[in-house]
């Protein structure tokens, strides 16, 4: 099989953006290039195509994916060029020209994996099915992930601010409810956090098979997490089977510009002072995040940064 390849030029300001909108598109298989100087650890944990030893950042980063020869390439290049398009209006995202050309088919969907290594979250250990548990991290909260190309690990700092304002409110009664669940990462974790049960919902279809095989994985069994695949903010099919007022706990990490249309959605299924947590929110979108949960008639728990990244926690009323 031969594959389309797409190389897009833009900003080392905006590629961790641009990376979570190719993903957020269904986009596999991302590599990223660029000159920026990394630590030994970091070096370790990244899943990049290019790894320099050392750089000095000159602002420019490439960012490659690939779609299969019969996709519709015309259609996702619309939708990016789009998304590109938007994203001028909150961060610099340079030239945003994309170089075509065309690839046989290589193991590029598994080389990934020699740049994900086992990492810690606080006490916990996030660990790839290929590498084994150290007898130093064997006292830890332990969770196997295999993210695939399409998913996240933990390691990303969006996914840790949620992991860690989950393990704040889970309680042994939470219903939790994750909008965008991909790897199923935080809906699991939240089980292993004593919840009673998890529902993930995403785009991809492919979100079901990775967090199947990631609840195999870790010994969660079907009736405590239950995956389905749609678009909660406008399919009615799918907020039907969600559930209304049912969740103790919704957690949504994605892009803010989707995070505003999604949340006076999410009021709806949660019960009355149920918990909203939110992340993927860049720095300067914090505030566009925090007025559209204000405007849900949500209140707002706490706002809490990482890096260049926001998590916010809202609140909703009780009744009388």
């Amino acid at each position: 099989m031969k594959w389309n390849k797409f190389r897009l030029k833009t900003t080392t300001e905006a590629e961790d953006i641009v990376s979570s909108m190719l993903m957020d598109l269904g986009i596999q298989g991302i590599e990223i290039e660029d000159r920026l100087p990394m630590t030994e650890e970091e070096k370790e944990q990244m899943f990049v195509d290019i790894l320099p030893e050392t750089g000095v950042d000159d602002g420019v980063a490439y960012i490659s994916f690939y779609l299969e020869e019969d996709d519709d390439k015309e259609r996702m290049l619309a939708d990016v060029k789009r998304e590109l398009e938007e994203m001028r209006s909150y961060v610099d995202a340079g030239e945003c020209t994309i170089e075509e050309s065309q690839t046989e088919d290589v193991d590029w969907v598994n080389n990934w994996k020699q740049y994900f290594h086992q990492f810690c979250v606080d006490d916990i250990l996030i660990i790839p099915s290929w590498e084994e548990v150290k007898p130093e991290d064997e006292g830890k909260m332990i969770i196997h992930i295999d993210p695939g190309t399409a998913f996240g690990t933990g390691m990303h700092e969006t996914t840790q601010l949620c992991i860690r304002q989950l393990r704040k409110y889970v309680t042994t009664d939470t219903t939790i409810l994750d909008v965008g669940c991909g790897s199923g990462i935080l809906g699991m974790l939240a089980l292993k956090f004593g919840a009673a049960s998890s529902v993930g919902t995403d785009l991809d279809p492919c979100a079901i098979e990775a967090t199947h095989e990631n609840m195999k994985a870790n010994g969660i069994s079907g009736d405590k997490y239950e995956v389905m695949i749609g678009n909660i903010i406008d399919d009615k099919t799918i907020q039907d089977k969600v559930g209304y007022e049912a969740y103790d706990i919704v957690v949504a990490n994605i892009l803010a510009d989707v995070l505003v249309p999604l949340t006076p959605v999410i009021v709806n299924h949660l019960k009355e002072g149920g918990i909203y947590i939110t992340s993927g929110i860049i720095e300067d979108k914090e505030e566009t995040v925090v007025e559209a949960v204000k405007a849900s008639g949500l209140n707002v728990v706490s706002v809490n940064h990482q890096g260049e990244w926001v998590s916010v926690t809202a609140r909703k009323s009780r009744k009388g």
